[in-house]
């Protein structure tokens, strides 16, 4: 008799501990193969040596040398998810299907392909929340609403938490429930990549990191954050985890930064037209300049404004930006230079090492003033007061842009007073019209 297999399909979720979806398949009585789909209709559009496909590579190849020791492997696939699934119920005796939710736009309409193809053939497709703390309609307002203001949504999850909710989930006791089966891991040519210069660092939850969140997380020079947004992103560490440990903090404002997360993509669930569309419709008549040549500009970190430059030239090189920065960098793009949000977001989008589609179209659309809960239009960070707040020495800006005191270095693209009144003028006349 053939073995009845349960496939258990990563997505989001790099990881074999502290995993509800696989945990589910690892106690149902089946033999799990875990699998690991390079999606070509997302991987198609992203440059060869795209810093987080390597990233992801990186961490399968970790999944699959601690299974090899238990006698398994990750079978992993390069291609259309719902072509691969076909091949896969054909080779194997595949009676379930087993996976955690995903709330983007695209991922909703592949699991839905792919739930109807699997129902065709009856094999169950059973989809676990593992992501996030809550999900869809879990925190909403009392008449069922969605919440669209970020400080009673926070209020009601904090409420609303219990233990069993950040639990850490057992998959290791069961870990001999992986099929015995070894498949050859691939390469990263093989799938059309190569290596890549940029890293993704290791994430740090250390307590004096939490406990001075607050106090060092808007001074780029010090080494004040986590690193942790990466590996939330593509799930190599659990949210229950940092959860557990925002918990364990006096000091608030970790945690808070997790709701921030939570809040976003329940934005992006209950309004997936906010990918493309302003959150807030009395935005839409904004007039944006839209200067190619100032867009290129600010890309290339070549603004003259040495902290828009610093953040800019971080991103490039690393992949990274620091909040604060990508709060200055992204006003000075919407407010100085009027182009539109969806220009930041589309290149942040393709530099970000934690790139979330949730996290930057909620917080491009706060920086603009056009998303839900945004900062007022009439808020424009001054990028020479920003240095003097949040880098007085100098030292994040002499790192990124060491020529900002040269005669090369270039002159303001815009002074910043007449940026401020052309963008205030400009969004009243958008407004009103």
């Amino acid at each position: 008799m053939k073995d009845n297999y349960a496939l258990f399909w990563h997505r989001r979720d790099l990881r074999i501990e502290d995993n509800i979806g696989l945990y589910n398949a690892l106690t149902s009585g089946k033999k799990v193969i875990p699998m690991f789909i390079f999606d070509k209709d997302i991987l198609d559009k992203l440059p060869k040596n795209d810093a987080r496909v390597n990233f992801i590579h990186d961490e399968l190849r970790n999944i699959h040398n601690t299974l090899t020791k238990l006698g398994s492997s990750i079978l992993i696939k390069h291609g259309k998810p719902i072509e691969i699934l076909k091949e896969l119920i054909k080779s194997h005796n595949i009676s379930a299907v087993y996976t955690n939710h995903d709330y983007e736009p695209y991922a909703i309409a592949r699991d839905n392909e792919v739930n109807e193809f699997l129902s065709s053939q009856n094999i169950e497709f059973k989809t676990y929340k593992d992501q996030v703390i809550f999900e869809r309609d879990e925190i909403v307002k009392a008449d069922g609403k969605p919440y669209t203001i970020y400080t009673p949504f926070s209020k009601k999850w904090l409420a609303n938490l219990n233990t069993d909710d950040y639990a850490s989930i057992d998959c290791v006791s069961h870990y001999e429930n992986f099929a015995k089966l070894t498949f050859e891991f691939p390469s990263l040519k093989s799938i059309g990549f190569t290596a890549s210069n940029i890293k993704v660092l290791p994430h740090t939850m250390t307590k004096t990191i939490i406990d001075e969140y607050e106090e060092t997380r808007n001074f780029p020079a010090i080494e004040g954050t986590s690193k942790l947004s990466p590996h939330l992103r593509f799930g190599t560490i659990s949210v229950r985890a940092c959860v557990q440990e925002g918990l364990k903090s006096e000091n608030s404002t970790f945690l808070k930064e997790l709701i921030w997360r939570e809040f976003f993509m329940q934005i992006l669930w209950h309004f997936p037209k906010s990918v493309t569309h302003n959150f807030k419709s009395k935005y839409d008549g904004i007039k944006w300049r839209n200067n190619e040549n100032e867009f290129k500009a600010w890309c290339e970190g070549k603004t003259g404004y040495p902290i828009v430059d610093a953040g800019m030239r971080e991103l490039n090189t690393s992949g990274y930006m620091h909040n604060r920065v990508r709060m200055v960098t992204a006003s000075f793009l919407c407010k100085h230079l009027l182009i539109d949000w969806k220009w930041g977001e589309a290149y942040f989008a393709e530099k970000l090492l934690d790139f979330d589609l949730a996290q930057n179209v909620g917080n491009w659309q706060w920086v603009a003033g056009t998303g839900c809960d945004s900062a007022p239009y009439f808020r424009i960070f001054n990028p020479t007061s920003q240095v003097q707040k949040f880098d007085k020495a100098h030292e994040y800006i002499k790192k990124w842009v060491p020529d900002y005191q040269e005669l090369t270095y270039p002159t303001p693209i815009v002074d910043h007073k007449h940026a401020r009144e052309r963008c205030l003028t400009t969004y009243k006349l958008g407004i009103n019209n």
